[in-house]
């Protein structure tokens, strides 16, 4: 056994670590989830081949060349064919991914920042205003999401930006409902009664503590807001209402391919189909991994 210091002090003793902060521990759950990590390095890719590879392959997706059309995956110059107007397959892959995606994420982020406003405020002040408000949502909800997003498309003419508006316009109704019950368990907080006894208004604490505390669930809904909105261009492409030619985007490829399925040229359909496919279950995958990272009870273990 150690002898007493001679000076009389005691032994000095390491301090306890510190605890890991909120962001390490979110970060620590997601990663424990490899659906997730798998979702965000699928998403990455496809953010790297639709915008780093232009650059590595550039093509002409503007001119028609009716002597390369129909080429098969394998020719020289095309890794992945032509389609039946002589536009590189790859290129195109790349570039209507680039519609595909900047549309997808900005109406489901647009979505969501309209949705997450709408229902805060509708849950926080309650009573005739939250009545009224919800049902604006219920009848909205009551018709079909597509068919409301084929009427629209059908009165004005596609581009990137009326697109974002229209599925922007459908997709908020879900956020809104969501975060809407968010807000009635958050405004009977303690700190939420503390701030009106202090004088503070609604605009403050909707603003203040309502949105802050749902930012968890406004970050894994903004996640499947931008999967559905992916696949909302799919379909108005599909039915013929995607941006005109030449631009294009995997929903359009899909549904021009469509007509080539008897003659076998399978190339026109399976690298837009199998995009859409990814890129909507990599946003899937990383919004069950968000969903759990912010989840308190898996935080807490």
């Amino acid at each position: 056994m150690d002898a007493p210091s001679s000076s009389g002090t005691a032994p000095a003793v390491d301090p306890a670590p510190a605890a890991p902060g909120p962001l390490r521990r979110t970060l620590a759950v997601f990663t424990r989830n490899k659906l997730a990590l798998t979702g965000a390095v699928v998403l990455l890719g496809l953010l790297a081949l639709c915008y780093l590879g232009p650059l590595l392959h550039p093509t002409d997706q503007t001119h028609t060349d009716l002597s390369q059309a129909s080429l098969p995956p394998g020719s020289p110059g095309h890794l992945l064919g032509t389609t039946d107007l002589g536009y590189d397959m790859l290129g195109r892959l790349m570039y209507g991914g680039q519609t595909s995606l900047e549309v997808g994420l900005a109406a489901g982020l647009l979505a969501t920042l309209f949705g997450t406003v709408y229902g805060a405020v509708a849950g926080y002040f309650g009573g005739w205003a939250d009545a009224a408000m919800m049902r604006v949502t219920d009848a909205a909800l009551a018709i079909p999401a597509l068919f409301l997003l084929v009427v629209v498309a059908t009165i004005v003419t596609p581009s990137k930006p009326v697109l974002i508006l229209i599925i922007a316009s459908v997709a908020w109704l879900s956020p809104a409902r969501l975060i809407r019950g968010e807000a009635l368990a958050l405004r009977s907080r303690d700190y939420v009664h503390a701030m009106r006894l202090m004088g503070g208004g609604g605009t403050r604490a909707v603003f203040r503590h309502i949105l802050p505390g749902a930012v968890g669930t406004v970050i894994v809904n903004a996640t499947f807001q931008v999967a559905d909105a992916i696949l909302y261009v799919a379909y108005l492409s599909f039915l013929g209402l995607s941006i005109p030619p030449p631009a294009a985007d995997w929903g359009s490829m899909l549904s021009a391919g469509i007509t080539y399925t008897q003659v076998g040229h399978w190339w026109l359909i399976f690298p837009p189909g199998l995009a859409i496919v990814l890129v909507v279950a990599a946003f899937n995958f990383i919004g069950d991994g968000l969903r759990d990272a912010f989840d308190v009870r898996l935080r807490k273990s």
